[in-house]
């Protein structure tokens, strides 16, 4: 929102300067985002006079000025087609810094001819967007002049940022109103002198019944005989100063009250209207071309202004270029209206429109001002314009937008921490439009004006007195100190987040961050049984759902990186996967992809990646968060993206903790990965929380008898898997037996095609005494026995 220092001064009596002002709007919650000062960027520019122009010898597009500056006269090269002589414009002389360029102004010769200087246009000052010429003054500017004091500029520019709650500060009015309630000066009201109409207007208004939710109440004005043209100059300096471009009197006079008063108008030229205006719901394949130039295809649940020919405005937001006024109108029908703000901002959104009648009309309009806008209005176009109005027509019930609120004095102690007098409370809420009335010594009725329809409840009225009031008055108060040491801000989970992204570094392989959707093509490859997640307004046609895992987006990236010359390449993400819409479908997930072969180097031989390098992954980040890694069941049941028989689940008990192996071969040429590719899925939120150990280490048991080694042999069927021999013969004595390895596998040769041989080193660690052949003999049985019972093996001879 901007606005002049002056402009501000015609609602606010007062003698505060202007750094005055701006720290009180910042006071007020009125943020102030800068401030501009055009008297000082156009200093050095003065009034010059042409005293000849004639043509460049060597250029058709240009002119050589003789410009008399006051100070004397010198030769300027212009390319402006109104350049002439006797015209009088703005000189710029040599060494002036142009704010529209952004460029400092040099002497120099233009096809063979001098030029000391520039004659300017509305861009090049940065007063407007006007570039087709130089400006031209009137014959009775002064030569020489500062251009600044001619044309009265020294006026500081003010831009506040309002939040989405102040509508009623969308206006200079409503500014200077929150102003006179802090104290710094007197509000000039609005004058509120009715004009009567002299006919009954010949457009009537009508509200539709399937808009009649949507537009509370509507009016308008019939004005024949008017005159439209060029605005008067002091509206055309109110609008260029905060960056609106002049267009005519009617259009110009429509977005003064906007800016003013903050109640935005439209005016139609009435002879282009075809019968009566009605206010209603769009129709299915409408079209509407706006005054922005672009055609707009409506529909149903949006409102628009339509005549008997169809839509002439979107309703709120901007008006139709078939009855778009001109300098050929004489008749003319003002709109003022009521609109749905949800459905104002839903439409606007919808056909990217954003507009200034939208900004304020979504953010809630005072009813009142339909009354009062309107009269501002047709005194404005009977001053400039002429004409004769008509009475006011209308439709609809115009809502009071007051609410009444019972509101304790006590309470702006209690949540703001400041005490203030009810007296002063009441001063405030008076000052900023509010009518109390005291019930009680404790408690007020407060009924709202029609312009704060952000004020809902006792909270917002203790925070109108205390930005009024002042929140520099609230008392710095530490917090209490619950403890000599603070808690922990860090939670359990988002610690393993982060050892898990360094672990998986260090291991070689790069974090990657991509979307958490994908295309539903590739998404179908991981998903398996579960549902896919549909994104309602995806960011692009292809990227419709939300990813069932990361490993879709691991190996895509592993695509684009093959594509531009890295085969071998190890990423992982830690993120969120969807396997259906519930929150509990949601799991965080640590992924890591290999593809090609392990890193070369001189002491191993280099091979392809196996299911066995992303077993290592998974294992390092279950190891390192305490799980029992030995404990682990792996079954052969992973999702269908893995290859059968070279991948597992990894499972304790009946949880799931993580899946790795080959990926699917379907899956890499459909993706376009050439080579091996593995993969690891950890599910981070399920792993086991740590066991509470207390702060002491555990006591070192170590042994000073040796450790014995026995190796054992046994022949199974071809599909049991090692794990259970190795969990079995530790099972054999958990006291004596501390570690079991597998250290050889056979197969073929004299065994059956059936048949495999494992082999297995058992450690026996004695703790009391040394074991004698006939225990160790007895050891070695009760390893064998258990092995044949779980799994059938038979000792090799």
């Amino acid at each position: 929102m901007k606005f002049t220092l002056s402009w501000l001064k015609t609602h606010l009596d007062t003698d505060a300067d202007l750094a005055t002002i701006t720290k009180k709007l910042t006071d007020l919650g009125l943020e102030v985002e800068g401030v501009e000062d055009k008297a000082e960027s156009l200093k050095p520019f003065v009034v010059g006079y042409v005293v000849e122009a004639k043509q460049h010898p060597n250029a058709d597009r240009l002119r050589v000025c003789q410009v008399d500056t006051g100070k004397g006269v010198l030769q300027v090269v212009c390319g402006a087609p109104n350049a002439r002589t006797g015209l009088k414009g703005v000189f710029a002389p040599v060494g002036t810094h142009v704010p529209g360029t952004g460029l400092d102004l040099k002497a120099g010769n233009i096809r063979g001819e001098a030029s000391n200087g520039m004659l300017c246009s509305a861009r090049e000052l940065g007063l407007g967007q006007d570039h087709d010429g130089i400006i031209e003054l009137p014959e009775d500017a002064p030569v020489g002049a500062s251009f600044v004091e001619y044309r009265k500029l020294g006026d500081p520019v003010i831009e506040i940022k309002i939040t989405p709650d102040r509508a009623d500060c969308l206006g200079v009015f409503g500014v200077a109103r929150d102003l006179a309630s802090a104290g710094l000066g007197k509000l000039k009201p609005i004058a509120e002198k009715p004009v009567k109409g002299t006919y009954q207007s010949p457009i009537q208004w009508q509200i539709d019944e399937s808009a009649k939710d949507l537009v509370p109440y509507t009016a308008g004005r019939f004005f024949k005989g008017v005159k439209n043209g060029p605005s008067p100059q002091w509206l055309q300096d109110r609008l260029t100063s905060i960056g609106l471009r002049p267009i005519s009197a009617l259009v110009d006079i429509t977005n003064f009250v906007t800016f003013d008063l903050c109640r935005p108008l439209h005016v139609f030229d009435a002879d282009k209207v075809k019968g009566h205006v009605t206010m209603r719901q769009a129709k299915a394949g409408e079209t509407i071309l706006a005054l922005d130039g672009k055609t707009y295809n409506l529909e149903p649940g949006m409102v628009v202004i339509a005549d008997d020919q169809g839509p002439e405005a979107i309703g709120g937001i901007m008006g139709g270029e078939a009855s778009g006024c001109t300098e050929a109108t004489t008749n003319v029908f003002l709109e003022a209206a009521l609109f749905d703000t949800t459905v104002t901002a839903k439409t606007g959104r919808k056909l990217g429109i954003l507009s200034d009648a939208r900004y304020r009309n979504e953010r809630g309009l005072d009813p009142q001002s339909e009354l009062w806008g309107m009269d501002v209005a047709t005194r404005l176009i009977l001053e400039i314009c002429g004409g004769e109005p008509s009475e006011i027509t209308s439709a609809g019930t115009l809502p009071s937008g007051t609410r009444e609120i019972t509101f304790r004095p006590a309470r702006v102690l209690a949540l703001g921490g400041v005490e203030v007098a009810p007296a002063k409370q009441k001063q405030i809420l008076v000052d900023l439009g509010f009518k109390v009335v005291e019930t009680n010594g404790e408690s007020w009725n407060v009924t709202t004006p029609s312009f704060r329809a952000d004020v809902e409840g006792e909270a917002d009225l203790v925070e109108e007195v205390m930005r009024v009031h002042g929140f520099d008055h609230i008392p710095a108060t530490s917090m209490p100190r619950v403890g000599a040491m603070p808690p922990v801000a860090v939670t359990l989970g988002q610690k393993r987040v982060q050892q898990t992204k360094r672990l998986l570094a260090v291991r070689g392989l790069n974090e990657t961050v991509t979307f958490s959707f994908m295309p539903s093509g590739v998404a179908a490859m991981f998903a398996g049984s579960n549902a896919l997640v549909p994104l309602a307004n995806p960011i692009s046609a292809d990227l419709d759902v939300m990813r069932p895992s990361i490993l879709g987006n691991l190996l895509m990236a592993a695509e684009r990186n093959a594509a531009r010359g890295f085969s071998d390449i190890a990423l992982f993400e830690v993120g969120p996967t969807y396997l259906g819409e519930a929150a509990k479908d949601q799991v965080l997930t640590a992924t890591g992809l290999r593809v090609g072969n392990t890193p070369r180097h001189w002491q191993v031989k280099q091979r392809p990646l196996d299911a066995y390098d992303a077993k290592a992954d998974a294992f390092a980040i279950l190891s390192a968060f305490g799980v029992p890694v030995e404990n682990l069941q792996l079954e052969a049941t992973a999702p269908a993206h893995y290859h059968p028989g070279q991948s597992a689940v990894l499972r304790l008990g009946p949880t799931i903790l993580g899946q790795f192996g080959t990926i699917h071969p379907k899956v890499t040429q459909a993706l376009g990965v050439k080579g091996a590719a593995i993969g690891f899925d950890v599910f981070l939120e399920r792993l086991p929380a740590p066991r509470s150990k207390g702060t002491a280490r555990p006591l070192l048991n170590a042994s000073a008898l040796q450790p014995l080694e026995r190796d054992f042999a046994f022949i199974v069927d071809a599909n049991v898997p090692a794990e259970k021999l190795v969990k079995a013969a530790k099972g054999a004595d958990k006291a004596l037996i501390t570690e079991v390895k597998l250290f050889d596998l056979f197969a073929g040769g004299s065994l059956p095609a059936d048949k495999k041989s494992l082999a297995l080193s058992v450690t026996l660690q004695p703790r009391d005494k040394t074991l004698t052949d006939a225990e160790i003999e007895a050891l070695s049985a009760k390893v064998v026995a258990a092995v044949n019972k779980a799994t059938g093996g038979e000792l090799r001879k």
